[in-house]
């Protein structure tokens, strides 16, 4: 189903310039842009969308705020959800007991949740591995996941 988004613009001669967008809902939301940067929301009456009841004044700060407020921000949505995911780089060490060995030999996801993501190894570096990657010694493990699942790869790759 495609979405419902109609825009229009219109130039208001010595004040600014007047933006609609129509709803999917049937409602209409403007914005005016005055020449000297201020915005106002006009508030309109939903019995009749040319006629409005009130309006709201923003400063440009406010505006731009707003702005944020009206933007989906993933990293937001994900608090929200409250993943609570976190990242951490773990070294693999000579006396690791997956030095030399494959990802997919320490099922760490599997195991703790987590997820080796990427792996950094002198000045290059591997997304995404895939199981068959073979670690070194020196390796630095990218690791997303909960606390508790890093902490369980931290715990996997070290030995301890």
């Amino acid at each position: 189903m495609q979405s419902y988004a109609r825009t229009r613009q219109t130039r208001l001669p010595g004040l600014g310039t007047k933006y609609e967008l129509d709803t999917e809902a049937g409602r209409r939301l403007s914005i005016v842009v005055r020449t000297d940067g201020q915005r106002v929301l006009p508030l309109h009456d939903p019995e009749d969308e040319d006629n409005c009841s009130d309006a709201a004044a923003l400063t440009t700060t406010e505006a731009a705020t707003l702005a944020k407020l009206l933007t989906p921000d993933p990293v937001r949505l994900r608090h929200q959800l409250e993943l609570d995911l976190v990242t951490e780089h773990i070294e693999v060490t000579k006396r690791s007991p997956y030095a030399g060995r494959t990802l997919g030999a320490t099922q760490a996801r599997t195991r703790t949740g987590a997820s080796i993501v990427a792996v950094l190894r002198r000045t290059d570096a591997v997304p995404s591995p895939t199981p068959d990657f073979r670690f070194a010694a020196g390796d630095v493990l990218v690791v997303v996941g909960t606390r508790e699942g890093v902490d369980g790869v931290a715990e996997l790759i070290t030995g301890g």
